[in-house]
């Protein structure tokens, strides 16, 4: 289930990509299968061991193109171990209501960004998120948690201030609000409850066939009660700026060479 849309936010074949936060992965795999060269990065070493399992998987199975990279390693979103302007794009996706110092969170990502490069950032909706909120305190106050909620104008604002220019943005996964909501109503920890079982079935049924119906529906209903709220940008290139050397791609390299192989030891 991806959030970002490729169709708006495309990649070419050999862009570099880190996809911060990345979690159990899911955009690094479809930049993968895409032809991307991958940094998967994460502070949870858990996932990243899940996430460097599926990238063997996926190169056993074939599943990326030539020339395709995956390096899945931890790391400190506050304190990237890469040189300046060593990725073509960034992802960061349903990370940044997590972190108290989401300004420090955009500017290490626009460091690491070249010129000309393009980051997309997803966010749970205000809407739908207050909503959950509401319903319950458990939804939000646990450790790691959600400690902020979005408005829109208020993301894109701080996209800005951190010397970005937005140039789309979109909601998404708007069948998953009532499931959220249902969630927080029943229990977030009640997965037993009727009506969370029910529509759990529905959205997994959803995302493996697909099907034109729920498709259609959750395009009409994206702009109403969207789950997230994704903004793509781009960094200007800058009057008198350095572009990377091959010393400084080198060293990017090198970085994610030795966290290959920190990976999948």
């Amino acid at each position: 289930m991806l959030t970002v849309d490729f169709t708006r936010f495309p990649l070419a074949p050999g862009d570099r990509v880190l996809d911060l936060g990345c979690g159990a992965g899911r955009h690094a795999f479809e930049c993968y299968r895409r032809g991307a060269r991958v940094v998967a990065l994460d502070r949870n070493a858990e996932e990243i061991r899940e996430v460097a399992t599926w990238f063997a998987a996926m190169r056993e199975a074939g599943e990326a193109p030539a020339g395709a990279t995956a390096t899945a390693m931890e790391g400190d979103a506050l304190a990237l171990p890469f040189p300046d302007e060593s990725f073509d794009v960034v992802i960061i996706s349903e990370v940044m209501e997590h972190i108290p110092d989401d300004k420090g969170v955009l500017a290490e990502m626009v460091r690491v960004l070249r010129p000309g490069g393009r980051i997309a950032v997803t966010v749970p909706r205000h809407g739908p998120e207050k909503v959950c909120w509401a319903l319950s305190d458990a939804y939000h106050e646990v450790e790691g948690g959600h400690i902020r909620i979005y408005r829109a104008d208020e993301l894109l604002g701080k996209i800005r201030e951190a010397g970005l220019r937005p140039y789309g943005t979109h909601h998404a996964h708007a069948l998953h609000s009532p499931y959220w909501w249902l969630k927080c109503a029943f229990g977030v920890d009640n997965d037993r409850a009727l009506p969370v079982r029910a529509y759990h079935k529905l959205l997994v049924w959803d995302i493996m066939k697909k099907p034109l119906a729920t498709r259609a529906a959750e395009r009409a209903l994206n702009p109403l009660i969207g789950k997230s709220f994704v903004a793509y940008a781009t960094k200007p290139h800058l009057p008198g700026a350095r572009t990377p050397d091959a010393a400084d791609l080198s060293d990017a390299a090198d970085l994610s060479g030795a966290a290959d192989t920190a990976a999948t030891r």
